[in-house]
């Protein structure tokens, strides 16, 4: 099994919403904080939202704030990025990663397993 693996991708309109689910291994998550980033052509890759191990504890990027939402279920294994009022800024490849210690944070490098993507694509 991959150690993420995320869903939910796909085209909206400005306004719009979308849900994003990761599928993570209960070994490599157990105790580990979540996050979410992104990454638009030609630009780097930007950070969207964390969450920790317990799931009460979240921060997100300045660009989503308000508008996104991130959290987890780990009976299921699984974290969730509710998206809404969608921008067409927001069109990205957006990934799910898991950290390395038990809090979510911004820096790519504090997170070591990583999916392969789900793409949103925001559009009128």
């Amino acid at each position: 099994q991959e150690p993420t693996v995320e869903s939910g991708g796909g085209l909206a309109h400005p306004g719009g919403s979308l849900r994003l689910s990761c599928e993570v291994s209960e070994r490599t998550s157990v105790n580990k904080g979540m996050g979410w980033f992104r990454q638009a052509p030609g630009k780097e890759r930007e950070f969207v939202a964390a969450i920790n191990w317990i799931g009460d504890t979240t921060m997100y990027g300045d660009s989503v704030k308000g508008r996104f939402t991130m959290s987890r279920d780990k009976a299921k294994n699984m974290a969730f990025l509710e998206m809404n009022d969608l921008k067409f800024e927001d069109t990205a490849l957006y990934y799910c990663a898991i950290g390395r210690g038990s809090f979510g944070n911004k820096w790519p490098e504090n997170y070591h397993y990583w999916g392969q993507g789900t793409q949103v694509t925001v559009s009128s």
